[in-house]
């Protein structure tokens, strides 16, 4: 047989049009990988180690009717901690247990940890319905997090074959990790060198950011609560600028998370209703901000009322994209990922505003506060995250690979969600912006639109457990997190 019939010779085999299919993409997916490979004595060795998908396929599809784990769940959690990020842990550990996982491991660390086999027995910590419960109220990452970017595999196949070594000795069947934008390049990843070299483990993520940018999904776990503590702390600022007055006015400018997806900074709308007018302006990464109009807009509102409240985020960046912050200092730190570190966008926004105008002005960065209150969490977005964590596990169980769990809107008033499964390859290292027509046409407000899609997301509350009047948490003891 030829090498340029290969390809299609694999597809043939397989009498099931939906496999044929999904093979077929899929060979055509590693083409570029299997060029390197042509040069190498190993190349043939190669190629039939890809004739493995066939057989990976056709038995995960037999377990469809099982259910029934056989071996072990590992879970891990990357990027940014949410308030809502350790419900999707417990959702992940109660599922896997109900479906007969012998052990579900936690990375420490996410897949940074798990390179230094840092892991942990979760059994060992969540042994009480009131361990769980706790768990789901605790914000920020039980299992601790990363922001670690995995080589292309052919650059550094050594990274990947100590990460399948250590799966092995633990007798892995599914792995889970819960994150963003690149942690779903992670699984992306390991789920295709998984299908290149014949492993059967599979791969799931779920979803988790507070920026809500992931693609194919109508929003993610953890927005919800992030949007909910916006709203109201927005509120609390607004009402509280309005208490002194001062001659010239005063100018409060709060700066929300948001690199390149305004979705939080929208959020800021939700604190208008018959009590409170809301913030003046808000300001959005997605379009090109003018410094001097907003300086020429704030002089306007001065003139009709003495204080005034901004909310922009922090990735806002001028015509030529240089971000805000950047006008007052330099940005030093860059993560992995090649992303800047950004702060500094309201600091430098309400120094101009002094300079230009001379009224009083407040820089406010809500910063990791946006993430950590779990006192502000919002029931919907708990209880979904906890759900797609459920949902990651069924998906593995039933025989899915590089997938990862969206949730599919059903309907708005009532409120409904379900979820669904998507090819993680069409999700990975891409970012859902704010619609164009959900922004007004000067670029200063969210229309009525942004704000329906939004309040569902916020509804209903989670009290904490409250012990001696500060809310108790689940952690993990350190003496217990090193392997």
């Amino acid at each position: 047989m030829n090498k340029n019939s290969y390809f299609p010779y694999i597809v043939q085999t397989t009498k099931r049009w939906g496999i044929r299919v999904f093979l077929y993409q899929t060979m055509q997916r590693y083409i570029k990988i299997v060029k390197m490979h042509k040069k190498s004595k190993n190349y043939w060795t190669f190629m039939l180690k890809c004739t493995n998908i066939e057989l990976t396929v056709k038995r995960n599809k037999k377990q469809e009717g099982n259910k029934r784990m056989k071996g072990n769940v590992i879970v891990g959690q990357s990027g940014g901690p949410t308030a809502a990020i350790n419900a999707s842990l417990a959702g992940v550990y109660r599922t896997a247990k109900d479906r007969g996982a012998n052990k579900v491991y936690g990375m420490l660390h996410g897949i940074q940890g798990l390179l230094k086999e840092k892991y942990i027995d979760l059994s060992d910590h969540i042994k009480t319905e009131l361990d769980a419960e706790l768990l789901k109220r605790t914000p920020a990452a039980f299992l601790g997090s990363c922001r670690y970017k995995l080589p292309e595999i052919h650059e550094n196949r050594e990274v990947y074959d100590k990460i399948f070594e250590i799966l092995d000795k633990l007798d892995i069947e599914v792995f889970i990790y819960i994150g963003g934008n690149d942690s779903m390049d992670t699984i992306k990843k390991l789920s295709d060198y998984a299908i290149i070299f014949g492993h059967a483990i599979r791969f799931i993520g779920c979803p988790k950011t507070i920026d809500n940018d992931l693609a194919l999904t109508d929003h993610t776990p953890g927005y919800g609560s992030a949007a909910k503590y916006i709203g109201t702390s927005m509120k609390e600022i607004i009402r509280d600028s309005f208490c002194l007055e001062y001659e010239k006015g005063v100018v409060s400018i709060v700066e929300i998370m948001g690199r390149n997806a305004g979705w939080l900074t929208g959020a800021a709308a939700l604190s208008k209703g018959e009590d409170c007018e809301g913030p003046d302006l808000i300001y959005l990464p997605e379009l090109p901000f003018d410094l001097q109009l907003f300086g020429e807009k704030i002089k306007q509102l001065l003139q009709e009322k003495t204080s005034i409240v901004v909310a922009v985020s922090e990735g806002i960046r001028t015509e030529d994209g240089t971000y805000v912050c950047e006008l007052g200092n330099s940005i030093d730190f860059v993560d992995a990922f090649g992303h800047k570190q950004l702060s500094g966008t309201a600091s430098y926004l309400a120094s101009y505003i002094a300079g230009e105008i001379g009224c009083k002005t407040r820089a406010i960065e809500l910063s990791t506060l946006q993430r950590a209150a779990s006192h502000a969490a919002s029931r919907v977005d708990i209880l979904e995250a906890y759900q797609v964590g459920g949902a990651a596990v069924k998906a593995a169980d039933e025989g899915d690979t590089g997938k990862m769990v969206v949730l599919k809107r059903l309907s708005d008033d009532p409120y409904q969600c379900g979820t669904e499964v998507k090819d993680v390859h069409k999700i990975a290292n891409d970012e859902k912006l704010v619609p164009r027509n959900w922004v007004n046409e000067e670029g200063t407000y969210v229309t009525n639109e942004f704000i329906s899609y939004v309040r569902p997301l916020i509804q209903g509350d989670v009290s904490p457990v409250m012990v001696d009047g500060i809310p108790r948490h689940l952690y993990t003891p350190k003496e217990l997190s090193h392997r």
